[in-house]
């Protein structure tokens, strides 16, 4: 017979009045009432575990501005190009949002206060060619200039309401001023625009863009003052004095994330629709971990893949910054693939938050880390050596790579560099390869933001994480393997020195060039099967 204390509801106890039972039914009552939703939850986890097992799930890491919400737009563009274009309008609001905030850094500075120093006492500045300090002076602007920054000031409004509907913040609050001769060029960039992981932010524009009403609302009112204010923005951006001030204060805003005021007339305009080579381009910081779900469309307009085996995936965006990366580690008990990102392009920078610390070693000292984790030894490793074209220009530029590398001990050549970096990156994958199953990471040289050479990546990409984490590919997704097929012909047999033979299998064109031709799994074909590797 069970004890009292195991019986649910409990015996009553001695002596209790009709108010003490009323309150301890009650009481019961709400208990029983909790007790419910945690089992309601618990079985809601439950269905969503189940449901989510034939998901690949996937994780970007990579340090700030590496690239990783590029290659994820580049992902969603290239598999699910329906559901990505129904973001349009909130990557609308993020691109505007960083032209304005770019005009407002160039006013501030203007002025004579530069943005990161809004809130702070001291007007030091550092110049990032010397380790000098000067202080910021306030220039004596002609009318020309004074009647620019007349005709743009009501663009604060409309970054505070940008801000607003994106449900972003504002890093541009400085706690301190940076120490004597240590930190050259700390403010030479404009502060940050960040949302944080799981506030939905685009779905958040979206709704209140397809809810309103026929009475104009704050983004009406903002769209319309930039339509107003585009051409007045041109004029300042191609300001000779202008582009003077800037230099003297070493700010060099084409080389920022999000830099748009090149076409701030086409950007600005109230028509304008964003294209998606103006949405890779788009600058938002994510804080924490954003969650991202990818249905892969069908290239068939009437099928759906949602629900099919590796049809879904899902991202894992996270913060890059030091402060953000002990959240991390969460996500890698439950992924197939890790794709990592490092900026080459970074040889010549330092940290934001570490003035000290050189951006390419910083990434270094991430990917041993990642590599050492014995939580990722079975996970697919896939390595982005991103930003060649940034690379290429620093190097045209005159920048000699082994002044900041000094290990590098070979010619200022791009392609050099690269398989420098891809030796590096290898040998401190090998020597943790005891952690893994003989784990193989699979690199790649890009340029993030070039549609072109990506989409052969995406495709490679895809594959390979398909068939490390289901071991075959699935009918429903046979044509992405025939463009792998098509691919794998091409780097045997090169460019147009092959032919198509039927069944996924492709030939040489010429005998002589002594390679089989690419063999198709035994069950391709019409049958629409599933494709063993």
């Amino acid at each position: 017979m069970p004890s009292v204390e195991q019986v649910w509801p409990p015996y009553p106890p001695a002596g209790e009045t009709d108010l003490d039972k009323a309150l301890r039914l009650e009481e019961e009552k709400e208990a029983k009432r909790r007790s419910d939703e945690i089992d309601r939850a618990l079985e809601s986890q439950r269905e969503e575990l189940r449901k989510r097992k034939d998901y690949i799930k996937v994780l970007l890491l990579g340090q700030a501005e590496s690239g990783k919400s590029t290659v994820l737009k580049q992902f969603q563009q290239y598999y699910a190009p329906k559901a990505f274009s129904a973001e349009s309008e909130a990557w609308r609001a993020v691109i505007q949002l960083n032209l304005v905030r770019s005009v407002n850094f160039v006013l501030d500075i203007l002025s004579g206060a530069s943005t990161s120093l809004s809130n702070v006492e001291s007007a030091a500045t550092y110049a990032p060619s010397s380790s000098k300090p000067y202080i910021t002076q306030r220039f004596s602007e002609d009318d020309d200039l004074n009647k620019l920054r007349m005709r743009l000031s009501p663009l604060s409004q409309v970054e505070a309401i940008l801000l607003k509907r994106l449900s972003a913040t504002d890093s541009r609050t400085r706690k301190s001023v940076p120490p004597n001769g240590k930190t050259p060029g700390y403010y030479e960039r404009a502060s940050e625009i960040s949302v944080r992981g799981g506030t939905g932010w685009k779905e958040l524009v979206r709704r209140k863009t397809e809810t309103r009403t026929s009475l104009p609302d704050d983004l009406d009112d903002a769209r319309r003052i930039l339509d107003a204010c585009k051409e007045d923005i041109a004029a300042l951006w191609t300001s000779p004095q202008v582009q003077e001030r800037l230099a003297k204060e070493g700010v060099s805003l084409r080389d920022q994330s999000g830099f748009f005021l090149d076409e701030a007339a086409r950007i600005a305009s109230i028509s304008y629709a964003p294209p998606f080579q103006d949405i890779l381009k788009a600058r938002l910081q994510t804080m924490g971990v954003e969650e991202h779900e990818m249905v892969m469309e069908s290239l068939s307009d009437n099928q759906t893949n949602a629900g099919k085996v590796g049809s879904t995936w899902i991202f894992y965006d996270v913060g890059g910054c030091r402060s953000q990366r002990a959240t991390w580690a969460p996500y890698f008990e439950d992924v197939n693939a890790m794709i990592f990102l490092c900026s080459m392009a970074g040889f010549d920078q330092v940290l934001v938050e570490d003035r000290t610390t050189n951006r390419l070693f910083d990434s270094l000292t991430i990917w041993k880390t990642v590599c050492s984790s014995k939580l990722l030894a079975n996970v697919t490793f896939i390595l982005l050596m991103n930003k060649t074209d940034l690379l290429q220009a620093k190097l045209d530029s005159g920048k000699v790579f082994s002044r900041y590398v000094n290990s590098y001990k070979g010619r200022n050549n791009a392609q050099e560099i690269i398989d420098y970096l891809k030796r590096k990156f290898e040998g401190i994958h090998r020597s943790f390869a005891t952690h893994s199953r003989q784990r193989t990471v699979h690199m790649h040289a890009t340029c993030a933001i070039d549609v072109v050479t990506m989409s052969t990546i995406l495709v490679r990409m895809a594959i390979i994480v398909i068939i490390d984490s289901l071991g075959y590919i699935p009918g429903h997704l046979h044509a992405f393997w025939l463009i792998y097929k098509k691919m794998r012909a091409e780097e045997q047999y090169g460019q147009g020195g092959f032919r198509y033979v039927g069944n996924g299998q492709y030939e040489p064109l010429y005998a002589n060039q002594g390679v089989p031709p690419a063999q198709a799994p035994v069950n391709y074909g019409a049958t629409g099967g599933n494709y063993v590797h």
